[in-house]
């Protein structure tokens, strides 16, 4: 089994008539999906996502794929596909678009229909756009592909089959087997098998469940458990918070509450917008009278309302997390509300969704989430699901994508149960290029792609190590001095001025370091310093070493030695 060494060197010239997979994203992480298809000098990406930063990135509000390596190529670009509609796949893609704004977008009709509000707000116009369905193939340059339906936790998910001369790719996008799903469209193991006989070359297979024995539950399960939560808070107010994009969980809220006669507000933006845009394509059923606007929750008694939120996720600027701090501008938690966080638990994200829980309580919320009751299923595959794909598909290659690296790993031990030989199965990280020649995978060499930090307006400029600093000052303080130092005589003539924020609330704790630094600025001068850059790293190394001995901490130091 391959494994991306630090070692390879970048690929060579792609063989003729062979077919190259660079993934630049969503291998070795789960967000930022991203992957590039080369054949015959032609360019087709699968997905743009985003991820989502955690705790040790500090101040960034989205990470991006790395468009470096194909960045002198976009002009090859013949389309982006996207699966599906979730932000972890098209979220990346209006930042693309900036570099080369009229790349052809392919997707099923709820994907492009979530796209477009992503467009508007990035003030990109005329992308052409295409709609797809299940069962369609298209050519787009030298691929042909054919789109097969998948159940996932958001309606019009497509798995894409890429067919060049070079072989037949399957790219399952993220995927489950639920068997009853809502709203009748199952993933079409019928297709799956038809290209399992025309014979898949590369199966490139959803990994993010592949830990996780037996199969994914119905998502129709949680109907049951919802109306019990209804039934127990018949006299309360009913607050839900899910994914802004989860039709169907946002469907078994609407249905709960019509049978329990109750009026429905959305609270988040992202909510209402994409709801909007869901019930508009007949991908939600809104019984007539149901939905009320936010700002008339007044007007009605609490245990006739439920509230469906943002903000499953802790995220700290979204509805539900305002509302836990008492902070929101409309919704304000009153004693004996039922919360429910009806939706999964990110990696990295688990402080902050706990953080929200006991803020919900301690408000006197009674809060039901997957831990203590069935009210999430996952969207994607797990083991048995997947042993079956692979007997149905049986695979000549195997690459797992889409999940950390123990995913992927798990997910290639699942291929190679089903009797996929263990050297077929190229398991890889973002920037590793896999080439199919002559129907065999083969780890072709790595690019460089990095994290790609956004922050504000500003897209790429933050560093890793900026984000060191921030994560210092975030977690060690700083200090700055101040010296004055007289050009001609070479004596301080003010200072060392000593500020500090985050390390110690009382100056006075600086008495005795003051001498130390005059000390030393003297004896260097003394030797015959008298650069400034010199003198600063003299301060920089006195304070430090202080810092350290009496307090054991590491703050940021800034030294300023000025000249009169």
């Amino acid at each position: 089994m391959s494994h991306p060494h630090p070692d390879l060197s970048a690929p060579g010239p792609l063989a003729p008539g062979a077919l190259r997979v660079i993934p630049l994203g969503g291998l070795g992480e789960v967000g930022r999906n991203m992957t590039v298809f080369e054949y015959d000098g032609k360019l087709l990406i699968v997905d743009c996502g985003v991820l989502f930063p955690d705790e040790n990135q500090p101040g960034v509000d989205l990470i991006l794929p790395d468009f470096e390596p194909i960045r002198d190529r976009l002009d090859d670009v013949v389309a982006v596909v996207l699966t599906h509609g979730h932000e972890d796949h098209i979220g990346g893609l209006p930042y693309l678009l900036r570099e080369r704004g009229d790349i052809p977008v392919v997707g099923s009709q709820l994907t492009l229909a979530l796209l477009e509000g992503k467009l508007k707000e990035h003030r990109h116009r005329n992308v052409p756009q295409q709609t797809v369905v299940e069962g369609e193939k298209l050519q787009i340059g030298p691929f042909v592909c054919e789109f097969v339906a998948v159940n996932h936790s958001i309606p019009d998910a497509l798995a894409v089959a890429i067919k060049t001369p070079a072989g037949v790719v399957l790219h399952t996008g993220d995927f489950k087997m639920d068997q009853l799903p809502l709203d009748n469209r199952i993933t079409d193991l019928r297709a799956f098998a038809r290209l399992g006989e025309e014979g898949v070359d590369l199966f490139m297979v959803d990994s993010t469940n592949s830990e996780v024995p037996g199969f994914t539950t119905h998502e129709r399960d949680i109907a049951p458990v919802l109306d019990r939560v209804f039934t127990k808070a018949k006299n309360q107010r009913i607050i839900v918070a899910c994914f802004a994009s989860h039709v169907h969980r946002v469907q078994q809220v609407m249905d709960a509450a019509v049978k329990h006669h109750r009026k429905v507000a959305y609270v988040g933006r992202s909510m209402v917008r994409n709801m909007g845009v869901a019930r508009d394509l007949g991908f939600l059923t809104v019984p007539g009278d149901t939905l009320i606007d936010m700002r008339d929750l007044d007007n009605y008694p609490p245990e006739q309302v439920v509230l469906v939120s943002t903000g499953s996720q802790g995220e700290p600027m979204s509805a539900l997390s305002r509302i836990a701090a008492n902070d929101h501008n409309v919704v304000h938690l009153q004693r004996g509300d039922t919360v429910v966080l009806a939706s999964s638990l990110i990696p990295g994200n688990e402080n902050s969704v706990y953080r929200v829980i006991n803020g919900l309580i301690r408000h006197g919320a009674n809060v039901i989430h997957k831990g203590n009751a069935l009210v999430h299923v996952s969207g994607h595959a797990s083991a048995g699901e997947l042993l079956y794909c692979y007997n149905i598909v049986k695979p000549r290659n195997v690459m797992p994508v889409h999940g950390e690296v123990r995913h992927l790993h798990a997910n290639a031990d699942l291929a190679v149960q089903t009797g996929v030989p263990r050297e077929n199965v190229v398991v890889v990280e973002d920037g590793v290029v896999v080439d199919l020649i002559d129907r065999k995978a083969v780890v072709a060499g790595k690019v460089d792609c990095g994290y790609v930090f956004v922050d504000g307006s500003t897209v790429g400029d933050i560093t890793e190590t900026s984000l060191k600093d921030r994560r210092i000052l975030g977690d060690e303080g700083f200090i700055s001095v101040i010296a004055v130092m007289d050009s001609v005589t070479g004596k301080l003539t003010a200072g060392p001025e000593i500020q500090a924020r985050g390390f110690a609330e009382d100056d006075t704790v600086f008495d005795d370091l003051k001498p130390k630094i005059e000390a030393e600025i003297e004896k260097a001068i003394g030797s015959g310093l008298d650069d400034m850059y010199q003198l600063q790293q003299v301060i920089r190394r006195v304070v430090g070493k202080w810092v350290s001995d009496t307090h054991r901490r590491r703050p940021m130091i800034i030294p300023v030695v000025v000249e009169s």
